[in-house]
């Protein structure tokens, strides 16, 4: 059914599609029951409740949200009175977080449409005059959002999202479906199309690129051609957004379980070139007449392990994709006479170097990702001093699994990494595999004998 008004901003006609829910298969039963108690409570207290944004694209096409966000007309400050559980947070986007025991659901206000403006200067909140007026929307001199907290209505608030597809919103009042931007029919046809001018959307906002080329490979979408095209034009503009963010972004893309695709997009659009100048002009090139394959190789695998429901750790998904690439830097450094340990580490400090600067990964994420790479010769060494102590170590799982991925066919090393995996679950100790001697596994290194003091001879210093 279609619905319009004349309330529309700059007075505009405004017109809805609203599905009424009898028309979709939307049920309850599929959504979280911590965002059913949310929305519900806003209800009971007067004020609009909606589900808004992936949760509702995923649950129309069959598939299971990853979260639920909810959007009303209250603003933070009375959705924290309502709830004793809530957490105001954000300064870009104030957001207010409700937390329940196993989740969080984060409730947003409708935002505006309103451009910039002067500031007004703060009030103080006095009497029953909760509402206090928030400060304005802040842009930068290139016309990236910098802050956004003037509160609007619900069509205002789905027109300033990125795509058309998540601009849906669920009404908990009447259980409704409704669409302002054209979503549903691009739900329908498979496409993502940025809401208004794709340009001035991916200036607000870069990360929004990279949001586009995850929603196209995770959903088996197509990028609208105008989308695409701004896309494109303006992919050198990716390097604006914070650091952090692109890290966050990053792991989204290659954990989606679609990496392959992602990475594949990335690299027509031009946006991998941006992120990753340096290892993507080394993929680019030749190896001594070969292709640096490992890259794609360990894209799949990581696909693969994520499919059937495994979990990869940040410092392993970088050692798997970047682990090549930090090997040759080693190996340049290992030419030059530096020990392995610090070849290692001066390679991953150089990797770390390079993308820092675009791509922020914390010292955290770089050092496990240093021992992931620098622990493999540890596991040459059967049994080795302490193999005990080896296997307790946090990132063992992750060390050896590098490994068992980069390894190939080494029947040697696939003997050797079994082994291992046969210690870490067994108290007692494990029986060297067949060829492999304690002797040449795991060389001992002699101790040194403690040249004793003759107690006859008197200390120089003695007496003095």
């Amino acid at each position: 059914m279609k619905k319009c008004d004349g309330n529309r901003m700059k007075k505009e006609e405004s017109c809805s599609v609203i599905m009424a829910r009898q028309e979709h298969g939307i049920s309850r039963k599929l959504m979280s029951p911590n965002a059913l108690r949310t929305l519900y409570r806003l209800k009971e207290n007067g004020f609009l409740g909606y589900l808004v944004g992936g949760c509702v694209r995923d649950l129309l096409l069959g598939r299971e949200p990853k979260d639920f966000d909810v959007v009303t007309n209250a603003t933070p400050g009375e959705v924290k009175r309502m709830f004793r559980n809530c957490r105001l947070v954000g300064r870009r986007f104030r957001l207010a977080h409700i937390h329940f025991q196993d989740e969080i659901i984060e409730v947003a206000t409708f935002r505006s449409l309103a451009a910039n403006e002067p500031e007004p200067e703060p009030k103080e909140a006095s009497g029953s005059d909760h509402r206090q007026r928030p400060p304005q929307m802040l842009k930068d001199d290139d016309g990236m959002i910098l802050r956004d907290n003037v509160y609007g209505t619900p069509e205002e608030d789905a027109l300033r999202r990125d795509f058309t597809i998540n601009a849906l919103s669920y009404n908990i009042a009447d259980f409704s479906i409704i669409d302002y931007t054209g979503g549903l029919a691009d739900l329908n046809a498979g496409i993502i199309r940025t809401i208004g001018d794709p340009a001035g959307r991916f200036q607000e906002d870069p990360v929004r690129m990279l949001r586009a080329v995850r929603f196209a490979a995770q959903l088996a979408f197509t990028i609208e051609e105008n989308t695409l095209k701004a896309l494109v034009a303006a992919t050198d503009t990716i390097v604006r957004a914070a650091a952090p963010r692109l890290y966050e972004e990053m792991l989204k893309l290659f954990l989606s379980g679609e990496g392959a695709t992602c990475y594949g997009l990335l690299r027509q659009t031009g946006l991998f070139a941006a992120l990753f100048p340096d290892f993507s002009s080394w993929l680019g090139a030749e190896s001594e007449g070969f292709p640096h394959a490992r890259f794609g190789e360990m894209l799949s695998y990581v696909d693969s392990r994520i499919q059937q429901g495994d979990k990869v750790s940040p410092p392993l998904l970088l050692a798997l994709l970047f682990g090549e690439y930090i090997d040759g830097k080693t190996a340049h450094f290992r030419q030059q006479g530096a020990p392995w340990q610090q070849s290692v580490n001066a390679a991953v400090a150089e990797f770390m170097g390079e993308t820092c600067p675009i791509i922020m990964i914390s010292n955290r994420v770089g050092l496990a990702l240093r021992d992931i790479i620098s622990q493999q010769m540890r596991l040459k060494k059967i049994p080795g001093r302490r193999p005990e102590s080896f296997i307790a170590r946090p990132d063992f799982n992750d060390i050896v699994e590098y490994c068992r991925a980069t390894c190939g066919d080494n029947k040697d090393v696939v003997k050797q990494l079994d082994w291992w995996a046969a210690q870490a679950r067994q108290q007692a100790p494990v029986p060297l595999p067949s060829g492999v001697t304690e002797e040449a596994g795991a060389p001992q290194r002699k101790r040194k004998r403690r040249r004793r003091r003759n107690p006859q001879v008197k200390s120089r210093t003695e007496g003095v």
